[in-house]
């Protein structure tokens, strides 16, 4: 499976392992354990329809931090009984009459799995098409490559399963019976008449219910046909269900409203190539959709990534067979539950699971923004409908029942709804760079072209697989997946970090090793595919090198405008070294690049010292960088930036968890490493100014205290020139 590709794969499968032989559970373990260590991404090929059989399997997985994923055939009962009676040399030997009864057993006892079992991705394939996606997608995988995680194509539950499993249990009862009455009473039936039987028996059954079930099948299709180009399960798009916002108890102008959500939606599609945008309502009648629906239709633009949609925006995939990784809600100023409409439904559907995420995030909201939670793996929401995201969002009010009632000040109102699109909408693009798309040489020309890189310029667009014989064994086929590459190099940074504590008193040993434990944990780390949009930059800036966003290239180096910036001024310097891919991989050789890559920030800093005197600067790395390759930050401390939106941005640039790079330095020059802070509770912290400490509940708050804060910045931080200002930088050239 997938050799062009350069992934190296090791199929397990149970009915051969024991020397062409069916074998054990436990030979598969070992056998998948060793493929694991040699480098290998592993295919397990046995029935694990049952958490229990399954669970040793994802164990494993999660003890080497590799991905598990869930490659789910979840196909109807009926198919799988005919295939598997039909088919003719299995390697396990179940067909025929069998086979029947096997998968009749097996399907009693059928549990679809869960992300909370441990897999990363799980991908149900409720067809051939489906299958045949898979197949493409794993196959297409390289050895750095990865896939979003998530839950993928699942389909919402008919009747049609039920049907077929009332007619397996008749079916089953009524051959057992049969054949072991001729086995009693008579001795001339041979044992290939048996399976010819029962084989037919079974056929004749499945046709006998099968009136009613085609009956329903083809009042769902013709519902998907209605909206088939609409609700397409193309999973390579990250879809975004929203609510129209201010509307409902906001009562906000529903034809300006309708414009305000054109334009902003039609603007950011076409900016943006890997997302789709979806207005829900609950009504066929509901006037909005309808405006905006013919509003849209006088646009020019690809009406597959945005379209209206009538359902329940928390049942969108089990009720509606729309899946959505990320919902917006019409959330009230205090963030709280309560009231009613999409607010209430959205909190109920999710549970308490999503009180407690939103309540880290954010305790208020302005009108104009919005804030993005993840969804808890623990939530309904989250298990049963494949939402990751939730985006509260703010409108503008018109209610004077309501707090902050503009009195019909459209012009006011507009604005700020507008506003309010836009932050739900910038929330998504950030979400949606965490999702696949496809990496290739045509996509890379385009962005190049335009002046624009995008981290999801270097994704890779892999939907669906698996090898299609595996559809006649109606198995779960968990997939572990690795890097031989990854495994290789982390191996020998670990030992390298080990090494380089010897030969020093005890106390400082131990002190080393214990910072040698955390690195090698930040080492390990597995970068998904939209992570690795520097590492192509910096390998392949010839084909940026028109980009408006690249400032500087180098033999050593990449000066790169931060797309997301979290102050007025913040680039990158990207290392263009292969294998660094973050403070954790660096040795004292590479003392002399942490050197050149200080010096270019120097001189950037100091180039926008001289367009604007009053900023002040910070050199430094994130102790876990959310993206791969070496990347040291130049970043002005304003802080000034609509993409700094939450605790995560501020205490990831304010904390411990960002190292000065003079700091970085020494410590890689006496001790061949950096001591990193990976300790991601670093990041929940409260919100406290960066100057002064004091504490803020929100980030507009902090920011609006920013703004007008005067303390000065903390005196650790004006040591050894770590903050650089045009004082600074003029004594350092004097």
């Amino acid at each position: 499976m997938a050799a062009a590709a350069g992934r190296p794969w090791a199929r397990v499968c149970q009915d051969t392992i024991g020397k062409g032989k069916a074998g054990t559970k436990i030979q598969c373990l070992k056998a998948a354990a060793d493929a694991l260590k040699e480098g290998k991404s592993v295919f397990i090929d046995r029935c694990n329809l049952e958490r229990e059989q399954r669970s040793d399997f994802v164990k494993l997985g999660c003890t080497v931090q590799a991905d598990v994923h869930a490659v789910f055939l979840d196909l109807p009962a009926k198919v799988c009984i005919s295939r598997s009676v039909s088919r003719t040399s299995h390697e396990g030997n179940v067909q025929g009459g069998m086979a029947a009864m096997v998968v009749n057993r097996m399907l009693k006892n059928k549990q679809a799995p869960l992300l909370t079992e441990g897999f990363s991705r799980i991908t149900f394939c409720t067809d051939d098409d489906d299958i045949k996606k898979a197949v493409d997608m794993y196959s297409a995988l390289g050895p750095s490559h990865s896939l979003a995680s998530g839950v993928f194509g699942q389909k919402s539950k008919g009747p049609v399963q039920t049907g077929i499993m009332k007619f397996l249990k008749k079916a089953d009862t009524s051959s057992v019976n049969k054949s072991s009455g001729t086995m009693v009473t008579s001795s001339e039936r041979k044992t290939g008449q048996q399976n010819t039987t029962l084989k037919q028996e079974n056929l004749e059954a499945g046709g006998a219910c099968s009136m009613q079930v085609e009956k329903k099948l083809d009042n769902l299709k013709e519902k998907e046909e209605q909206s088939k180009e609409r609700v397409s399960s193309d999973t390579s798009l990250c879809t975004l269900a929203f609510p129209s916002i201010s509307t409902a108890d906001f009562q906000f102008d529903l034809e300006k409203a309708s414009e305000v959500i054109v334009d902003a939606a039609t603007d950011f599609v076409q900016k943006h190539d890997n997302v789709r945008l979806v207005l829900v309502d609950l009504s066929q009648k509901s006037r909005i959709l309808s405006l905006v629906k013919d509003k849209a239709a006088k646009k020019s633009f690809d009406s597959s990534r945005f379209f209206t949609f009538v359902g329940d925006i928390t049942q969108l995939h089990s009720k509606g067979g729309l899946q959505c990784n990320v919902i917006a809600n019409a959330a009230n100023w205090r963030l709280k539950p309560g009231g009613g409409g999409v607010n209430a439904a959205i909190f109920n559907a999710a549970g308490e699971a999503l009180q407690h995420a939103t309540k880290e995030c954010a305790d208020t909201l302005r009108p104009g923004n919005s804030v993005a939670v993840p969804v808890p793996s623990t939530s309904p929401l989250h298990q049963q409908e494949g939402v990751t995201h939730v985006i509260h969002v703010l409108g503008p009010n018109m209610n004077p029942m309501r707090p902050d009632c503009l009195k019909n000040d459209y012009t006011k109102g507009c604005k700020v709804l507008h506003e309010a699109y836009n932050s739900l909408f910038e929330n998504f693009a950030t979400i949606a760079q965490s999702y696949t798309g496809k990496q290739n040489d045509e996509t890379s020309s385009r962005k190049s072209a335009s002046g624009v890189i995008s981290p999801n310029d270097s994704k890779t667009k892999r939907e669906g697989s698996d090898d299609s014989e595996r559809t006649k064994k109606c198995k779960l086929l968990p997939s572990i997946l690795t890097s031989s590459q990854h495994h290789e190099r982390r191996g020998t940074n670990t030992l390298s970090y080990h090494d380089n504590s010897m030969g020093s008193s005890d106390a400082p040993n131990q002190a080393r090793e214990e910072d040698n434990k955390k690195n090698a944990a930040v080492t390990n780390k597995t970068w998904g595919s939209w992570a690795q949009s520097l590492y192509e930059v910096a390998m392949h800036p010839e084909k940026y090198k028109n980009a408006d966003s690249i400032l500087e290239i180098s033999d050593e180096f990449v000066v790169l405008k931060d797309l997301y910036p979290k102050a007025k001024r913040h680039v990158l310097v990207i290392s263009r070294t292969d294998g660094l891919d973050s403070l954790a991989d660096v040795k004292k050789a590479h003392l002399p690049l942490l050197r050149s890559l200080h010096s270019a920030g120097l001189k950037w800093a100091h180039k926008f010292l001289e367009e604007d005197a009053s900023l002040k600067f910070r050199l430094g790395y994130h102790s876990v960088p959310s993206m791969r390759q070496l990347h040291l930050h130049v970043i002005s401390q304003d802080f000034n930036s609509p993409s700094l939106k939450n605790k995560k941005h501020w205490n990831s640039f304010t904390s411990a968890f960002f190292l000065d790079s003079v700091d970085v330095m020494d410590e890689v020059d006496q001790h061949g490493s950096a001591t990193i802070n990976p300790d991601e509770k670093l990041l929940a912290m409260e919100l406290r100014c960066h100057r002064c400490r004091s504490a803020h509940p929100n980030i507009p708050k902090l920011k609006s205290h920013i703004a007008a804060c005067k303390s000065p910045f903390p005196s650790h931080l004006l040591k050894k020139d770590k903050l650089l200002s045009a004082s600074t930088m003029r004594a350092g050239c004097s």
